[in-house]
């Protein structure tokens, strides 16, 4: 999947909807505060089917009202536990608000995290104590697990716990303060043994930063800002033992799946920039919940299904939060949300839609491909843009065989690794079917050329065609034509023939850029799907065409001003020829680059990557060699040269947009002027 930057546009779409849903009443809002979005394969961010519906709001479990609650989790029978951390406690309650108990009362101080096992024993991290405290059913305080004793978790590092899972063998996976080394894992083995650090985040560092750190002495790089690791926000289990963490400002790894080896085996894309929680969904799916009130729903590879709810903007209205803190899902896919700001939980119920595409997922992730094509068909009748669905469903008929369908709905969701196996299968069947075909025509081919070679040979039958052609070759601009190919393989000579045989024209050069444009344009709009990046439908020929005679006319003028004042010897004709003849590459490589990108699959694509940098390679070197033979250069002054080109170029730029944005005002003032004017008339 391409993945773009479309976290920023999304919260500016939510924040955008919420204005306006304070402004415009309609039956939708009514009932949601929030609209819900998705994003298709190209990267757009595309409104949808509602997916959830604000269910209810839990401020209380029967009289205990919960003050500054940091950590939430929901059992399978549906018990609500609360780290209800100014009260020094633990809440448990259930969806209809009543109150079961009260735990750690007394031997509490700041409950920051709270997970409940399978059979109910509660672990609970508490920040202030340095420990996390283990309860059984019952609320009864079984094992204090503090800092751990062992010199690989380090000395001078504070055991400060914030959030804790445990998976089935009682092993606990905790995130404390301020400890970059990773998720502590601790065994409950002989009072609390230290297993290490789990899922350690990478340090990121760029290359400027890199290059510092090496040419600096140990004093100057003791005073650089440290590049350490970010401590993870928050975690998650699954029954399978996978852990999920998020961690702000970690970007394309904002959010991790872990197996038993730490090993993320989520994707790289963008995610919120400040999550709160995360949680496994009970079809393959992951849910995230940013500070700031969106949730995110993602499916087990990490690709975004779609995102809801949003941030309170003083109206209290149900759905929207202020400061999230937990999420969590119960067996009914009910999603639950704390708000610590508001001390209160959010439940969430899911649409007819949502359900459709959570029977979809668990069909299509265990393996029952054609089960999962009904729910997925029911989900595109409602929405055929739906990105996941036109996904899955050709997953779905590829394993079926059916490599023409699948193929389509690949195309639809922007699929390339769909799209690549179901054209190979195709290209596959074609070539079995064909391939003797083929050998026949090929040697077909031949043996009429070996023919009537010898024929000619002997009849000479192609003698009006070689005197045509010799005739055509004494054409001034055909004559110019077939030198552009020569200094294409010769550039030193054939600058010099531009320089000094008078090989410089405006009428060859002009083919030449036209047929670049003629070839650019069928390039960028009809190749093969798997190197398309525009859209389907969207063209822009006009405006490709006008930008390559902006780009050919400002180099070649920007270059001929900066000559002239550096003694040049190029003029304004001799330097738009070698600037057009150094396009050739391009005119000659760009078709067979076409062809190819119709016929390789996702696999074979570094071909078509080779074509291109032997073509912008070859560009660019006889373009420079141009510019030093025919203005008679040295090596440093071409530097110089195309260095002041750029810089001139850029310069007329900036005036050309100053001119613009000037002209506008002048033309909008004028427009308002006569517009006033008018209006007193007529009055």
């Amino acid at each position: 999947m391409k993945q773009r930057k479309w976290t920023i546009k999304i919260v500016a779409i939510f924040l955008l909807a919420v204005l306006l849903s304070s402004l415009v009443p309609s039956v939708a809002t009514a009932k949601t505060p929030y609209k819900t979005f998705t994003i298709d394969g190209y990267g757009n961010v595309n409104e949808t089917q509602t997916s959830y519906l604000p269910h209810k709001t839990i401020t209380k479990f029967g009289d205990e009202s919960f003050s500054g609650p940091s950590d939430m989790h929901v059992t399978k029978d549906g018990e609500i536990y609360i780290a209800d951390t100014e009260n020094a406690r633990i809440v448990v309650g259930n969806l209809e608000g009543e109150l079961i108990k009260t735990i750690g009362e007394g031997d509490l101080i700041t409950p920051k995290g709270v997970f409940v096992t399978d059979d109910k024993h509660v672990y609970v991290a508490d920040r202030d104590a340095g420990a996390v405290y283990e309860f059984d059913p019952e609320g009864e305080l079984l094992n204090t697990y503090t800092k751990p004793n062992n010199p690989l978790y380090g000395e001078r590092l504070d055991f400060l716990p914030l959030k804790v899972v445990v998976n089935d063998a009682g092993i606990m996976f905790i995130v404390a303060e301020s400890n970059t080394n990773g998720i502590v894992e601790i065994s409950p083995l002989e009072g609390g043994s230290f297993l290490g650090y789990f899922g350690t985040n990478f340090a990121s560092a760029d290359l400027m930063t890199i290059i510092y750190r090496t040419i600096l002495t140990d004093e100057q790089r003791g005073k650089m800002v440290s590049n350490v690791p970010s401590t993870p926000d928050n975690l998650a289990i699954d029954d399978k033992g996978l852990i999920y963490t998020v961690t702000r400002g970690d970007k394309e790894n904002t959010l991790k799946k872990l197996n038993i080896a730490g090993t993320n085996l989520l994707g790289k894309t963008e995610y919120d920039r400040i999550p709160a929680a995360v949680a496994p969904g009970n079809h393959d799916n992951i849910y995230v919940a940013s500070q700031q009130g969106y949730i995110y729903e993602y499916n087990g590879e990490g690709d975004l299904l779609y995102v809801f709810g949003g941030l309170d903007d003083g109206t209290q209205r149900v759905g929207l939060s202020t400061l999230v803190s937990a999420i969590q899902v119960d067996l009914e896919d009910r999603i639950y949300v704390l708000d610590t700001d508001k001390a209160q939980i959010q439940v969430y119920e899911p649409t007819e839609f949502t359900n459709l595409l959570h029977q979809a997922l668990y069909l299509y992730s265990n393996g029952r491909y054609t089960e999962s094509k009904e729910p997925l068909t029911e989900i595109l009748k409602m929405n055929s843009m739906f990105n996941y669905a036109n996904q899955a469903i050709g997953r779905a008929y590829f394993q079926e065989e059916n490599y023409e369908l699948a193929l389509s709905y690949a195309k639809l969701a922007n699929d390339e690794e769909g799209y690549s196996d179901a054209f190979w299968e195709i290209r596959n069947l074609w070539l079995q079917e064909n391939i003797v075909k083929l050998v026949g025509i090929v040697i077909g081919i031949w043996l009429v050329k070996k023919a009537l070679k010898l024929i000619d040979d002997k009849k000479n039958i192609f003698s009006g065609y070689r005197r045509l052609k010799a005739k055509l070759g004494e054409n001034e601009i055909i004559s110019n034509l077939k030198y552009a190919k020569h200094y294409m393989y010769h550039p030193i000579d054939g600058s010099y023939g531009i320089a000094r045989q008078n090989r410089a024209s405006y009428i060859a050069p002009t083919i030449i850029v036209v047929i670049f444009a003629i070839e650019f344009i069928i390039d960028k709009y009809l190749r093969g799907f798997l190197q398309k990046t525009v859209p389907e439908g969207r063209y822009e020929v006009l405006s490709d065409l006008g930008m390559i005679a902006i780009v050919i006319f400002a180099i070649t003028v920007c270059h001929y001003l900066v000559c002239t004042i550096n003694e040049g010897e190029g003029t304004v004709k001799k330097i738009y020829t070698f600037l057009a003849y150094s396009l050739m590459p391009y005119i000659l490589f760009v078709p067979i680059r076409f062809v190819l990108t119709h016929v390789l699959t996702l696999n074979e694509q570094f071909l078509i990557t080779m074509i291109t940098f032997l073509m912008v390679g070859w560009v660019i070197v006889i373009g420079v060699i141009g510019i030093k033979e025919v203005n008679n250069y040295t090596p440093k002054e071409t530097f110089k040269v195309i260095c002041l080109t750029i810089f001139t170029i850029l310069i007329m730029a900036l005036i050309l947009f100053v001119l613009y944005v000037l002209w506008a005002q002048v033309f909008g003032f004028i427009t308002e002027v006569i517009g006033e004017v008018v209006y007193r008339i007529v009055e």
